[in-house]
């Protein structure tokens, strides 16, 4: 026993090799990398000015109200449709559900360019979606052009994407609820709704909570969707964090103010995180 009590860390040893060389070494490199600016080909110690820069960047404020505004009509709506979706095609009533469950998740598996390409194509000026809305008179609408339908494009790509996701992780969870509960229920005369609210929502607490983080640090990463669509305008109305990052670092290639900006986004990521714990009861 003594010659083998090594063993397993010796069988531990290269993924924990990996996860050093690929996971620590990168994030504690981008952390220094945030205290540093490139000057004559050199990276030199700037302490907080990288993140003081921050404060008075408008693209950054601007990328940050953009981010938060997707987040804030993104995520509900998305949650709320899987919820929806999930109930139903949880339902013995319904036939064929297993053909229904893989056609909702079938998006999530797409790729994020190719489905993204593919709304550019539906949502253009002479696209199907205004084609469609010319059938009941509405006036095509600039989707990818106005500020404001441009916002509403995204959302409504990452909704048709990542409703389905949800909806698995809700479905999987409502499979294990015990009948015992909608028994007992429906004894006391509560009919489908109120079971719903009142024995189902409860249940899935904890994974509305898990999807609810998820959603939020997903969207606050949010890059394919806007660089695809949009390229982040017009005029930098669907600029996002993500796409911000990269376009310091990989176009500027201001490496040290991208890190700086990545850190922010992961403070604020925390905070999010945290803040829905506490408003859900969670510890």
């Amino acid at each position: 026993m003594k010659q083998h009590k090594f063993a397993p860390y010796l069988f531990l040893t290269p993924a924990i090799i990996l996860f050093l060389a690929f996971t620590v070494y990168p994030i504690l490199s981008s952390l220094l990398l945030s205290f540093q600016r490139l000057d004559g080909g050199q990276y030199h110690f700037v302490g907080l000015s990288n993140y003081s820069r921050l404060l008075h960047d408008s693209v950054f404020l601007k990328a940050l109200w953009n981010t938060f505004i997707i987040f804030i009509f993104e995520v509900p709506i998305m949650l709320l449709l899987a919820l929806i979706l999930a109930n139903g095609l949880n339902s013995k009533l319904l036939r064929a559900r297993g053909l229904f469950r893989v056609g909702f998740f079938l998006p999530s598996v797409t790729s994020l360019v190719a489905y993204s390409i593919l709304f550019s194509i539906i949502l253009q000026d002479t696209g199907i979606m205004n084609a469609f809305l010319g059938l009941f008179g509405i006036h095509p609408i600039s989707w990818l052009s106005n500020p404001v339908w441009a916002k509403v494009s995204i959302i409504l790509a990452m909704t048709w994407r990542w409703t389905g996701y949800n909806m698995v992780i809700y479905l999987a969870a409502m499979q294990n609820i015990t009948e015992d509960l909608y028994e007992a229920a429906s004894l006391d005369g509560a009919g489908k709704i109120r079971q719903f609210f009142s024995v189902t929502v409860p249940q899935l607490k904890p994974v509305i909570l898990f999807t609810a983080v998820i959603s939020t640090i997903s969207t606050l990463q949010l890059f394919d969707e806007p660089y695809n669509l949009t390229n982040g305008g017009p005029a930098d109305a669907t600029m996002t964090l993500g796409l911000y990052i990269y376009q310091n670092g990989f176009q500027y290639f201001d490496f040290g103010y991208a890190s700086a900006i990545a850190y922010v986004v992961v403070i604020i990521m925390a905070l999010l995180s945290w803040l829905q714990m506490k408003v859900t009861g969670e510890d």
